[in-house]
């Protein structure tokens, strides 16, 4: 309720504080610094920052892993277009079923002139001058017109040379653009995720991690949280788990199931009563990567449910937590029977990359993305 003071009334009270303002300044001035030192412990990982040339650029068009192809038609029928097209339209590893890499469009040179194409997030264009070039190779570059896109050309003096170079660098060209799609990903969570996920991973791991908004239920248990859409058509999830580091053997397939196993029987039950969720061991396959400038053991397979007619595709990364001296994993998984799942499994792949932690938060300016693959040809000798 607000009360009315006379003019002298307010002038007493004026005179009256006056006279404990100076003993209580230095507690007020305290009282401000904890605060401002509390909220700048609680400010969130930085925005990207749009460059003044992409602010003025139009929004690159297409669809996640959709990648246009400028080719003439005779380039495209012959080795060339066969070889690029090969690449491009090889199966995802780790699916349950047979889906390519990317969705292909092709036009023709002439048709770069229009802004409808020119806009594309990915493009690959063939630049063959046997006056200028002496070897194959690939040059890349990002925002030419549009943002954010990627442009790719390829290089050679023949069309032969070229085509052999596309073979040998097939895997490194997915990489590439797969790399490229998973970057802008991680830059759509740094600007929308959900908050809770971030809370929780801090509460039961202390670690961080983005995840898309609309993955919205949790679970939790000891060192462990399972996070998911749960809405039985086109199920994202995302599970946080830590074990102690004892030795380098933890990094094996076999200590990997064994693992993955013990937890997931543990933490996610299925639906009829005694089912869980396992690992089918005939499919899955470990890899050494580097995530953030440290090792990181990747798995990518399938799971099924003990007991249940369910299953999908997962992707996980196992990282050490050096403060703690402990494995931190984490994995994403889908359920989308009947339904493609690259598009869902590429998108959860990105938030894995996300995960910061506790090191990391003394490491300054720390990218958040993957490394791009520069592909060179080798020097010969």
């Amino acid at each position: 309720m607000k009360k009315i003071f006379t003019y002298m009334t307010a002038c007493l009270m004026a005179l009256s504080m006056a006279s404990c303002s100076n003993g209580n300044k230095k507690e007020e001035v305290a009282k401000k610094e904890t605060k401002k030192e509390s909220v700048k412990k609680e400010q969130p990982r930085k925005k990207a920052k749009k460059n003044k040339k992409s602010l003025l650029m139009p929004n690159a068009s297409g669809l996640p892993y959709e990648m246009l192809v400028v080719m003439d038609d005779a380039q495209w029928e012959r080795p060339l277009g066969r070889a690029v097209f090969n690449v491009l339209d090889s199966d995802v590893p780790g699916l349950p079923q047979s889906e390519r890499s990317f969705r292909i469009t092709r036009v023709e040179p002439s048709g770069m002139n229009s802004n409808m194409f020119r806009i594309m997030r990915n493009i690959i264009k063939v630049d063959v001058q046997k006056d200028r070039y002496t070897q194959p190779k690939l040059k890349f570059s990002r925002d030419v017109y549009s943002y954010p896109q990627m442009v790719v050309t390829l290089q050679a003096p023949d069309e032969e040379s070229l085509a052999k170079f596309v073979e040998e660098n097939a895997q490194s060209i997915i990489d590439f653009f797969t790399r490229a799609e998973m970057n802008r990903e991680i830059n759509n969570l740094r600007e929308k995720h959900n908050p809770n996920v971030s809370r929780l991973a801090q509460e039961i791991l202390g670690v961080d991690v983005w995840v898309p908004w609309e993955v919205n239920k949790f679970k939790r248990g000891k060192d462990f949280l399972w996070a998911t859409t749960d809405n039985g058509k086109k199920d994202m999830s995302i599970v946080l788990y830590s074990y102690p580091y004892t030795d380098t053997n933890t990094f094996t397939l076999d200590y990997f199931l064994a693992k993955r196993d013990s937890v997931m029987k543990a933490n996610i039950p299925g639906g009829p009563e005694g089912s869980y969720m396992t690992t089918n061991h005939d499919y899955v396959y470990v890899e050494d990567a580097t995530v953030h400038g440290k090792y990181a053991q990747v798995a990518r397979g399938l799971w099924r449910m003990q007991g249940d007619r369910m299953g999908g595709p997962f992707v996980s990364h196992s990282r050490v937590d050096e403060v703690n001296g402990r494995i931190i994993v984490a994995e994403a998984f889908i359920y989308a029977p009947e339904e493609l799942k690259r598009d869902l499994i590429r998108r959860m792949e990105a938030a894995l990359y996300s995960l910061q932690l506790p090191q990391q938060k003394e490491v300054s300016n720390l990218s958040y993305s993957l490394d791009e693959i520069v592909i060179e040809p080798e020097i010969k000798r």
